[in-house]
């Protein structure tokens, strides 16, 4: 008998224990080699006061096994407690993302039965870092942070990726027309990178007609490589244009770990009921198989999922009196599959999955590049009107440093505004220096005693530099 892998599961919450149970009972009966611990994660240790959602001991398992199959679990809303899902991640490293999607007609409803992609989305950064600040009465943000490893990781694993399962076209995918140094970022690492792979076609698209043509052109796509929030988006309506997000799973990959779940969450609402389809936490089980080296076991479910479906064997979000022959529950669909084990399919074509190690393929060189401070963006609550805060503004400065522009949410104000404009009671401030010129921390110190005395309050600065001479802050809109 073969070495027994370990693994670390999780139940998780809601359908939960329902699918997972449904998923360990076909990974069985295929002869999956697995040493499975069991850990307890989500809402009951919320619940305990455990606000991360998951237990010292938990940590070690993980540590230990780097290899985690997770069932859905549930983030209670409000509260200060945080996601687990996206604690796992980035503290594990799980910075790949990968989310194949497929449609199977005629057996499964689907609005466009040409869909086969791969969705890659960059999983620890970007507004999933979570840092959330209230700044007034009236205004939050939310910080979105975009680093050049990062980009360059998960695009670099994408093309690597394309490459491996002789894939033949990545498509990056940004708002780079309006966020230009987060998402402009993230385009110009994908375009240098990009460049190292001439046998792979690839192209960009702004993320509003991107996610369009997912939704209505989904042919023209092989794999997509994407910042965290869009690809979370991206490929839940991929996946629902295919047929359901039931049917999907989703592989986290970092260098020496994996996370391995359902794309879906943990529909609360039909817990307990065996109604659940396990499909999507079965993909992500049959990805698990793969990236452990058990690929033949992986395909000997794969087909027998296939065989499944196109007999019409079919849970309740996928069935249809068109193309469904039998409506079953939770159990009774693994049963069916179990059942099938061994059998290829008839309509789609089987499937042979082949052990792909994840190999470290990054490896980052920092270059450094002379920084300069040339000026300073200092935020303000206030609601005094926008020329009374200018008048205070500018008599406070020197040394070449001037107020040069008063933005309200984004919009330049100040010098020059519009009547029209909608205020709140943030501000961000603007001093530049001279041109020729740089500022040092403790002038700016002096800046900000200097906007105490007059009676503002600020509640926020973001020093404005350059780098190898290169602006490295974005203008106000109008400025």
């Amino acid at each position: 008998m073969a070495n027994k892998t370990p693994i670390t599961i999780a139940y998780g919450d809601g359908i939960g224990p329902e699918i997972m149970d449904a998923v360990l009972r076909i990974l069985d009966a295929a002869g999956a080699q697995l040493d499975k611990e069991v850990i307890e994660i989500g809402e009951k240790l919320y619940k305990k006061g455990i606000s991360s959602g998951i237990e010292d001991s938990s940590w070690e398992s993980l540590r230990r096994t780097k290899v985690f199959l997770k069932a859905p679990i549930t983030t209670p809303q409000g509260g200060g407690v945080k996601s687990l899902n996206v604690t796992v991640r980035k503290t594990l490293g799980l910075y790949a993302n990968v989310r194949p999607v497929a449609a199977y007609p005629p057996f499964i409803e689907t609005m466009k039965p040409k869909i086969d992609m791969v969705i890659i989305r960059e999983n620890e950064e970007d507004l999933y870092a979570g840092i959330e600040h209230q700044q007034t009465q009236e205004v939050v943000q939310a910080l979105k942070l975009i680093s050049r490893p990062g980009c360059e990781r998960i695009v670099r694993y994408a093309f690597e990726y394309a490459r491996a399962l002789n894939r033949k076209k990545v498509s990056c995918i940004t708002k780079d027309n309006i966020m230009k140094l987060t998402d402009g970022l993230f385009h110009k690492v994908f375009n240098e990178i990009g460049a190292e792979y001439p046998d792979i076609e690839k192209d960009h698209f702004i993320l509003d007609i991107g996610t369009a043509y997912v939704a209505e052109r989904p042919e023209i796509f092989d794999v997509i490589v994407t910042l965290n929030l869009y690809g979370d988006v991206i490929s839940d309506v991929a996946a629902e244009v295919a047929g359901s997000v039931g049917i999907a799973g989703s592989a986290n990959i970092g260098d020496g770990f994996g996370m391995f779940e359902a794309i879906h969450g943990s529909a609360p609402t039909i817990a307990g009921q065996n109604i659940a389809n396990p499909s999507g936490l079965l993909q992500g089980a049959i990805q698990m198989l793969v990236h452990i080296g058990q690929a033949e076991v992986a395909s000997k479910i794969g087909n027998a999922w296939l065989r499944t479906i196109e007999q019409g064997i079919h849970t309740k979000d996928i069935y249809s009196y068109k193309n469904s022959t039998e409506l079953v529950g939770t159990k009774e669909f693994a049963d069916a599959v179990i059942a099938r084990l061994g059998q290829t399919p008839e309509h789609f074509n089987p499937v042979s999955y082949t052990s792909r190690t994840e190999q470290k393929i990054f490896k980052y060189e920092r270059k450094v590049k002379k920084k300069e401070i040339v000026g300073v963006d200092v935020f303000l609550e206030s609601i005094l009107p926008t020329n009374e805060i200018a008048t205070r503004l500018q008599a406070i400065g020197g040394d070449g440093l001037q107020l040069s522009m008063i933005a309200n949410r984004g919009v330049s104000v100040w010098p020059e505004g519009l009547p029209e404009t909608f205020l709140s009671d943030h501000w961000r401030c603007r001093y530049l220096v001279s041109e020729g010129k740089t500022i040092t921390h403790s002038e700016i110190v002096t800046l900000l005693e200097g906007i105490t005395r007059i009676g503002l309050d600020f509640i926020q600065i973001e020093t404005l530099c350059t780098f190898d001479g290169k602006i490295a802050f974005s203008l106000a809109q109008g400025e």
